[in-house]
């Protein structure tokens, strides 16, 4: 029996070592040992995949199912349309809210957004009387119940990113203030 794990364990090991696979926790670490995580991360959602992945100065880290606001799926126009933004963000401030739990409010509408907005009213795309809203953050569904709104990608927030209960408690841990999130199509 023990010749029959060696000839399975060591190969397997093997491989995920070579591929780069580990079970040790990559936390970044500078010659003290204390974690140096600064705004060494980035996040990029695709809104078409569903997804939102975290990167650090290495590279990719971690993928997460994500939900928005309309099933259309298209970019924010203006206050009320239920759409999530794209563009380029911050994460400007983290708090637990008594609804949506973990909160991470991103920087909308920034700089970005703003002309994009003037430019649709110049364009008469929205009305002239619009807002461009705001609050848009990455949150947590309303409970563990609606987890499963993540599973089957019901689209329910006002135009928010939502995640599952327990992964948005992880993205809330792990990504300070200042972090850049990029969201796409």
């Amino acid at each position: 029996m023990n010749s029959l794990k060696l000839t399975f364990i060591l190969p397997v090991g093997a491989m995920l070592l070579l591929t780069g696979f580990s079970f040790i926790n990559r936390s970044k670490k500078n010659g003290t040992g204390t974690p140096t995580y600064a705004n060494h991360f980035k996040v990029i959602i695709t809104k078409s995949k569903y997804e939102l992945k975290v990167f650090d100065e290495d590279g990719w880290l971690y993928t997460y199912p994500v939900v928005f606001g309309s099933s259309e799926m298209r970019d924010k126009m203006m206050e009320g349309d239920k759409q999530t933004p794209e563009g380029h963000f911050k994460i400007v401030h983290k708090k637990i809210h008594p609804e949506w739990g973990p909160f991470l409010l991103l920087d909308y509408p920034n700089k970005e957004s703003l002309e994009k907005f003037q430019l649709r009213k110049l364009n008469g795309e929205i009305p002239s009387t619009a807002k461009p809203g705001g609050g848009i953050g990455i949150h947590a569904t309303r409970n563990t119940k609606e987890d499963r709104f993540v599973d089957y990608y019901y689209n329910w927030t006002l135009g928010c990113i939502s995640t599952k209960r327990s992964y948005a408690r992880e993205l809330y841990d792990l990504l300070p203030i200042g972090t850049e999130v990029t969201i796409y199509p």
